[in-house]
């Protein structure tokens, strides 16, 4: 057995390491999710709010959202990263960066078998730092621009961007917590919910 197939089966049948592999492979794919909801819900959401209908089963979505978004590219990711693009959200090299983040998110969904026992997951570590840095910095952005705009309590205020947190980020940076951190940060969060829930309670 020559050594590239032994490391594979090592890799495979080492129950931490494929343990390990696993949850980092999942939080990679829900994190690009994350990010996909993040780049295509937020532009969708703005342009229903002016004119926000319902008919009987979902939103209906302001036509100028066709117009503005849809109409750059048959796909919503696409023509919405085009918008984001165009009003300065993100630049050229934030595009480079997603199109090098979804080319590994496409191996590990596609080629998961052989990510768990041949893939480098110094790769994937560093996919997740540039998808979670694209993440923050579209969100910052509707949340310094948008909703702290509307917010009466931040009247007059300079916020500077790293004093916001988003929510997905937090989601994102607690979801990894738990499932990669020690002992100790993989229960913290689960404690502290456990102190507050017992606090109710009494």
């Amino acid at each position: 057995m020559d050594d590239h197939v032994r490391d594979s089966w090592e890799r495979l049948l080492d129950p931490a390491e494929l343990r390990k592999n696993l949850i980092l492979a999942s939080i990679y794919i829900t994190g690009y999710e994350m990010l996909k909801d993040s780049i295509i819900e937020r532009i969708k959401s703005f342009f229903s709010t002016a004119q926000y209908c319902f008919d009987e089963n979902a939103a209906v979505v302001d036509d100028e959202y066709d117009a503005e978004v849809l109409s750059r590219n048959r796909s919503p990711l696409y023509a919405s990263l085009s918008w984001l693009r165009e009003m300065n959200v993100i630049d050229d090299h934030d595009m480079e960066m997603f199109e090098a983040v979804k080319k590994l998110r496409n191996k590990v969904v596609h080629e998961m078998a052989t990510f768990i026992t041949e893939g480098d997951t110094d790769d994937c570590v560093a996919g997740f730092v540039d998808m979670a840095g694209l993440l923050t910095k579209i969100e910052v952005w509707w949340i310094k621009n948008f909703e702290l705009e509307v917010n009466p309590e931040f009247d007059g205020q300079d916020i500077e961007d790293d004093a916001i947190v988003p929510g997905p980020v937090i989601a994102l940076r607690v979801m990894t917590d738990v499932a990669l951190g020690s002992d100790e940060e993989a229960v913290f969060y689960y404690k502290e919910l456990m102190k507050r829930k017992n606090k109710d309670v009494l």
